[in-house]
C-alpha cells in the first residue's frame, strides 16, 4: 500500500493497485453510507419522541447524532478528507462552519437582546397612561 491510500475517503475513485488490493466498490461505500445516515436518523426520531432517556440530556444527543450525520456526508457522500490532495475542500468546509457559526451566534444575540430594544422605557409607557 501506498502513504496516499490510507487517507483515502469513501468511493474515493481507486487506482488500479488499490482495486487489485480489494477495496470496496463505490456502490458499496455509497450503501454502507446510506445505511448510517438511515440508522442516525432513526435515532434521532426515537430520542426525541421517548421517554426512556434523561429529558435534560435528549438536546445534547441530539446535536451529537446531528454532529456524526454531518460526519458521515462529508466522509461517504462529498469524499472529504484530509488528504494532500484534498486541502481546498478542507479549507472550503472550514470557512462555510465558520460562515454558519457567525450567522447562527449573531441571530442568537440579536434575537436575546431585541426584546430589550423593542419595548419602550417606562417613563414613555407612563407618559401614555397618564393622558
Amino acid at each position: 500500500m501506498t502513504d496516499t491510500s490510507y487517507d483515502r475517503a469513501p468511493g474515493d475513485r481507486l487506482t488500479s493497485a488499490a482495486a487489485e488490493e480489494g477495496m470496496p466498490s463505490g456502490l458499496l461505500i455509497y450503501t454502507t453510507g446510506l445505511a448510517l445516515a438511515v440508522i442516525l436518523t432513526a435515532t434521532s426520531f426515537w430520542v426525541a419522541n421517548t421517554l426512556l432517556l434523561w429529558t435534560p440530556g435528549i438536546p445534547l444527543g441530539l446535536v451529537v447524532l446531528a454532529i456524526a450525520q454531518m460526519g458521515v456526508h462529508l466522509v461517504f457522500f462529498l469524499h472529504i478528507t484530509t488528504g494532500p490532495d484534498n486541502t481546498n475542500n478542507v479549507l472550503a468546509l472550514a470557512f462555510g462552519i465558520l460562515i454558519v457559526f457567525l450567522v447562527v451566534v449573531g441571530s442568537l444575540w440579536i434575537m436575546t437582546n431585541l426584546n430589550d430594544n423593542m419595548t419602550p422605557p417606562p417613563e414613555l409607557m407612563n407618559l401614555h397612561m397618564q393622558h
